[in-house]
């Protein structure tokens, strides 16, 4: 089993669009907040892979969405790390309220030298997360 790391997020009516629903871009931040956190447990934080030359720049995103997240709801945020190929991660994630499923995704990132921006391979701590 892949590690995962889950978070929970109370929606703030910031979120909220006219209809009173999760506006569908932020699904792409809840996305962005657990995958730092997913990092962060492995104790070289995305901050710290920056500073050791390696960037992580989102190249594909998507999302399903199957029933809308309102103000006041929690959240639980879910990501883990599917694969790792060449210069490519793919991370996935899933949404769920305290009551059902919400949305699901994933964010392909190219792993990059920060000087040259040329891909390089993915640090071993995000090897390692992809391993069963």
């Amino acid at each position: 089993m892949k590690k995962t790391k889950t978070i929970k997020y109370r929606v703030p009516y910031a979120d909220t669009d006219q209809m009173g629903v999760v506006y569908y871009a932020n699904y792409l931040i809840y996305f962005e907040r657990v995958r730092n956190e997913l990092l962060r447990d492995t104790q070289e934080s995305y901050k710290m892979m920056e500073a050791a030359g390696v960037m992580l720049p989102v190249i594909e995103a998507v999302c399903n969405y199957k029933k809308p997240a309102v103000y006041d709801d929690l959240l639980e945020i879910t990501a883990w790390v599917e694969e790792t190929k060449g210069p490519r991660v793919k991370i996935c994630c899933k949404v769920n309220s305290e009551k059902e499923f919400l949305a699901e995704g994933y964010t392909v990132h190219a792993c990059i030298d920060t000087k040259t921006r040329r891909p390089v391979r993915p640090p071993a701590n995000i090897v390692e997360l992809s391993k069963n």
